[in-house]
């Protein structure tokens, strides 16, 4: 069993600094679950507080039903990966992966046995007499994986292992550290920034901000119905359009102005009983930037979700364009496909997908409905 369980877990340094305040989190038995925010959010305090490497001020940490505030991390059945990789340089690839186990008295053959078969997961079996300034970034991450899984810990903590890496060597190990999830069928606690990894990695996401959790959700809900203005902009590349608007009615109809624009709002909002107590007042609509289509054929019916942008500079990603304008005093960007062309410093009609708005609350930035 190796749930995890934090119930109200305060972190405060003794210079007063609280930087994780009455977090509860419960992570479940082989989840693989991914802490992610921008820095100083409280991600890694909260896995060094998992692992023993940092004292719980308060509240009570639980790996399955055991309580180990007080246990030492060696007594914690854990096993931690981190950014630095942590490698012995002058032992070899063998060595560094069998040393943990040296140190637990296990016999030579069956540690001989558990490196060789980590190491053929992990596809290092050619490296395993090499030492660790010979060998490539994403080389050093597997040895400090593997050396992490000859231990079968009840628990993988992993604390941006991949930020050291290039981009394409990032995609590859996030592939393999997911096969390798799958395979092992452990719990996985990892921390990242990067909300791309968090994503694709992620059975469920724990976004994090100034030590409070935002919301806790798979990556597809996260996605589609983010709680709050910070969790919309953080999940998502590019990250979703938020701009200002007034919501007003029409034939009993509701509508966003902004901009000189009047828009539509789709038909499952219109009778919205908390919406409509925001008639006459300044909200935020947000739409994400491959919900702005350059194509008329996404014009509704009652041609009101039109809007026209100066797209001041159009970057060419590949299949994709990324279209950079201003709307209202708001930086605005859409995400069109390349086959449109579109030039820097040109206009451009573009068409919101209304049933895609998310609608907040200018004040609280909280969620009103989307």
């Amino acid at each position: 069993m190796a749930s995890i369980t934090l119930k109200n877990i305060t972190k405060t340094y003794e210079d007063g600094n609280t930087v994780i305040s009455d977090l509860n989190l419960e992570i479940k038995d082989k989840e693989f679950i991914i802490l992610v925010g921008p820095s100083g959010c409280g991600k890694s305090t909260t896995l060094r507080m998992i692992a023993g490497l940092e004292e719980v001020t308060s509240g009570d940490l639980l790996i399955g039903d055991k309580r180990v505030n007080d246990d030492a991390p060696k007594d914690r059945d854990i096993a931690m990966v981190f950014q630095s990789y942590a490698l012995y340089p002058h032992m070899t690839v063998y060595k560094n992966m069998a040393f943990a186990l040296e140190l637990r008295k296990v016999n030579k053959k069956e540690i001989d046995r558990k490196v060789r078969e980590v190491a053929k997961i992990l596809e290092i079996e050619d490296y395993l007499n090499r030492k660790p300034r010979a060998l490539s970034g994403g080389q050093r991450q597997r040895v400090a994986l593997g050396r992490a899984m000859v231990r079968d810990p009840a628990v993988f903590l992993l604390d941006e292992p991949l930020s050291n890496l290039d981009a394409k060597l990032r995609a590859e190990m996030r592939s393999q550290i997911i096969r390798l999830h799958q395979k092992l069928q452990t719990t996985f606690v990892y921390v990242t920034h990067d909300q791309a990894e968090a994503m694709t990695m992620a059975d469920r996401i724990v976004v994090m901000k100034d030590g409070f959790i935002q919301q806790v959700d798979t990556p597809s809900e996260l996605y589609e119905h983010p709680c709050n203005m910070f969790v919309a902009g953080f999940i998502g590349t590019p990250k979703m359009n938020f701009v200002d608007a007034v919501l007003v009615e029409n034939n009993h109809i509701l509508y966003l102005e902004f901009s000189g624009y009047t828009i539509s709002l789709p038909e499952r909002m219109q009778n919205n009983e908390k919406l409509r107590g925001y008639l006459g007042k300044k909200i935020v609509f947000g739409i994400r930037p491959e919900d702005l289509h350059a194509n008329e054929k996404y014009e509704n019916e009652n041609k009101t979700n039109r809007i026209d942008l100066h797209v001041e500079i159009a970057e060419m990603m590949g299949s994709e364009i990324y279209l950079y304008g201003e709307l209202g005093g708001e930086k605005i960007i859409a995400n069109v496909p390349s086959n449109r062309k579109v030039e820097n410093n040109s206009d451009v009609a573009l068409y919101l997908d209304t049933n895609r708005v998310h609608i907040f609350d200018k004040e609280t930035e909280e969620l009103i409905c989307d």
